[in-house]
Formats: structure tokens, sequence, C-alpha cells
């Protein structure tokens, strides 16, 4: 009988953490620096919110100034918490029901670390067997399903949500890869031979 796989399996260890006081130009520098998208926030070491890369740039578009700005008035809050042995699918199910990209990680209420997208889609990956997202399967530039509708990712794609016996699937059965980012999406256009999400075609 196969063990499920959970959310401790899959997730990542390492996060960053800033202070609701830290200003957001000073969380943008840890980011940049560390090499990640978002910062958990933090008051003590209790987790009270997210600050990502697109609540950054939030604060551009309304042209305040990052140095000026605390974490607190962008961040993403309540947070979103799962228990680190909660099963995946059920994890990735909360994610796509919150509309989120990243969630924390909590053991009988100390945070953990983080569980992201990319957590996930490289866990598909390695369940089902596949060495990478080029094998034809997914919509890449390249690849026999290059020039399918976006919107809909082939049968087979999405290991952790499952298909059921009638062809159906679950979670995140309706998105694809964007090329660019690495984040799951519902709508992508083929930009130059790579799939590319709303948002990186904006950019």
């Amino acid at each position: 009988m196969e063990t499920e796989v959970t959310v401790r399996d899959v997730m990542s260890r390492e996060f960053v953490g800033v202070s609701e006081s830290d200003t957001v130009l000073g969380a943008v520098g840890l980011m940049d620096e560390e090499g990640v998208g978002s910062v958990v926030v933090l008051r003590g070491s209790e987790p009270v919110g997210i600050m990502t890369e697109s609540d950054v740039l939030g604060v551009v578009a309304d042209e305040a100034d990052p140095a000026d700005t605390p974490v607190s008035e962008v961040m993403s809050e309540p947070i979103i918490s799962v228990e680190a042995d909660r099963g995946l699918a059920d994890a990735a199910g909360t994610m796509s029901r919150e509309d989120i990209r990243r969630i924390v990680v909590e053991e009988d209420g100390e945070l953990l670390g983080l569980l992201d997208e990319r957590d996930i889609i490289s866990a598909s990956a390695s369940l089902s067997g596949v060495p990478s997202f080029r094998d034809g399967r997914h919509p890449v530039a390249g690849s026999p399903v290059a020039d399918a509708p976006a919107e809909t990712d082939p049968v087979g794609a999405d290991p952790i949500g499952g298909v059921t016996d009638n062809g159906d699937s679950a979670e995140y059965s309706d998105r694809s890869i964007c090329e660019a980012c690495g984040t799951l999406s519902r709508e992508l256009s083929n930009v130059n031979g790579q799939l590319i999400c709303v948002d990186c075609r904006d950019v």
C-alpha cells in the first residue's frame, strides 16, 4: 500500500523572515540577496503575513516610496497555513481554492517552512516518473501539444490532483506552467516560442 505524500515530504524549510515594521525596500533587498520571491512577515516568532513580488509591484504602481512604506501595509493577511503532516493533495486544493501560490507550514503552532507551487509541480513530476516538464505531456515549446489551447492541460499532467476513472481531472488540471516564471496559470499565450502567463506578458 502506497503511503500518502505529505506537505512535510516536499516543503522547503528555508524561508526569509522580516518584521512588520521593516520597510518594503529593505525586504526587497533581502529577497534579492536570498534569491526568493517572498518573505514571511513575523511578529516575534509568529507568522502574520506574507509579502510577495506582486505586493511590491502594487507599491510601485501606487507610486509610493518603498523606503517609507512598512511591510505591514502591503503584506497579504491573514496568514493561511497547513500542518506539516497534511496530505499534499489536500494542501494543493487549499491553495487552489484560496488562489494563492504559497502557504505557510506549521507544526504544533511552530513555523516550519513554506510550500509553494513549484514544490507541488516538482513532487507531481517525481510521482509520475516524469524527469522534466519537456516530455511531451506538458504544453511547452516544441512539444506535440504546444499548439493546444493553453488553458487545457493534458490528462496525466496532474498526478497530485489525480484523474478520475471517467477522465475528469482534479485540482490544477485546468492550469499549465508559465515558462518564464514557472508558476501555474489558467491563461498562457505563445510568445516567441514560449508559453507565457498574463503577468509575464505585461512585464
